[in-house]
This record gives structure tokens, C-alpha cells and sequence, in this order.
């Protein structure tokens, strides 16, 4: 089974920015978020595409299953989506051997700026860089999937 060992966290500041070495724009929306998993449809930079499914525990370990898939029907699947196509700009930074996701997000989560870790096991270290502000792991109003239908900007 394929896990996803990820920590979330708000994002304080912009002093990340000169660290980042890649970023890309992201589309991606839910087509079913059950309780107990979330498939998504996710686009990258509009040349690579991916069907996702994890389980919906919250928490920082959860199942995970990615699969590639043509772009045109990643595009055609976001129709049939549940709630908003979430909007971000994702950027790597890398420090001190793990690689940041900063997400900026824009439309209805516009203002809304997450960092993710992805850890090889729960247990491993990392460095908590300044710009870190509180810890979101748990809180599932930060997920993307209840972003999408509730958006930043409403709460």
C-alpha cells in the first residue's frame, strides 16, 4: 500500500521565496470526497495530469494511490467535479535535505499560503524553517478537498 506522510503548515511570511528552485501552476478538484476517501483530478503546469485517491483520515499519514493520466481527460473530468477547481501555485524549497511545497493559492483561497513536508516516515526529523507559522496536519478545513467547497475566503 502507498502512504502519503505529509505535515501542513501555515505559512507566516514570504522570507521562502529565495529559496525556491521550481514552481509550477496547479488546477485540480474533487470528484467525490466521502468520508472515508477522495479521488481528485489534478493538472500540472497544463502538460501532466493525475488521478488521485487517498483515504480521508486526518492526520499526517494517510493511503495514497496516484495514476497518470492524458491531460484532455483530466480536463473533461473536472466537469464532473464536486465544488470549486482549486487554484495554486506550488513552490519547492528545498532545505536541509527535505523539499517545501509552498502553495499560493488564488481565486476564493486567494490569501491563503500552506506549506507541506512530505517525510519518509512520521517519526523523521526536519528542520522548521521561521517562515512556519502554526501546524494544520489536523485541521481539516485546510484540506484542499473541503477547500473546494468551502472556500478561504468565506470563513
Amino acid at each position: 500500500m502507498a502512504l502519503e506522510i505529509e505535515r501542513k503548515f501555515r505559512v507566516t511570511n514570504s522570507d521562502w521565496m529565495p529559496a525556491v528552485s521550481r514552481q509550477r501552476r496547479i488546477r485540480q478538484a474533487y470528484l467525490t470526497k466521502n468520508g472515508h476517501v477522495s479521488i481528485r483530478i489534478r493538472i500540472d503546469d497544463a502538460n501532466k495530469a493525475m488521478l488521485t485517491i487517498k483515504t480521508a483520515a486526518p492526520g499526517h499519514i494517510r493511503h495514497e494511490y496516484e495514476y497518470a493520466i492524458p491531460v484532455p481527460d483530466a480536463e473533461e473530468l473536472l466537469g464532473l467535479r464536486e465544488g470549486a477547481v482549486i487554484e495554486k501555485t506550488r513552490h519547492d524549497v528545498p532545505i536541509d535535505g527535505v523539499v517545501w511545497e509552498v502553495d499560493v493559492f488564488a481565486g476564493e483561497n486567494s490569501g491563503l499560503v500552506v506549506a507541506e513536508v512530505e517525510l519518509a516516515d512520521g517519526d523523521q526529523h526536519f528542520s522548521r524553517p521561521a517562515w512556519l507559522g502554526d501546524e494544520i496536519t489536523h485541521d481539516q478545513r485546510f484540506y484542499n478537498a473541503e477547500l473546494a467547497k468551502h472556500p478561504f475566503k468565506s470563513w
